[in-house]
């Protein structure tokens, strides 16, 4: 772990996180797999449409651990910590909006 850091937000979720993001690389092998195997196009966009599901829960996980974490315990220092902190998080929701 970095020492000029704490440790992350989502340290108390982390082994729900990596549960997730394994199971999304499993929907992503079976993704190259129906390409592999030639299958229908619509079928493949359902399971597109359900990874790309799956991963906008792990992104808001992480961010609502980064929230209730992060930007609180910077919040309470105040300072430029704490703006940094607040403009960070704006920043990351708005690249999710936009994704």
């Amino acid at each position: 772990m970095d020492t000029e850091h704490p440790p992350p937000g989502y340290s108390g979720s982390k082994e729900d996180h990596l549960r997730r993001l394994r199971r999304i690389e499993g929907q992503a092998r079976g993704l190259q797999k129906m390409v592999e195997d030639d299958k229908y196009c619509i079928d493949i966009l359902t399971q597109v449409s359900a990874m790309t599901s799956a991963l906008q829960s792990v992104a808001l996980g992480l961010l609502n651990d980064h929230l209730s974490h992060c930007v609180v315990e910077a919040a309470r220092q105040g300072g430029s910590e704490s703006d940094a902190k607040v403009k960070e998080a704006a920043d990351a929701i708005a690249r999710l909006v936009r994704s």
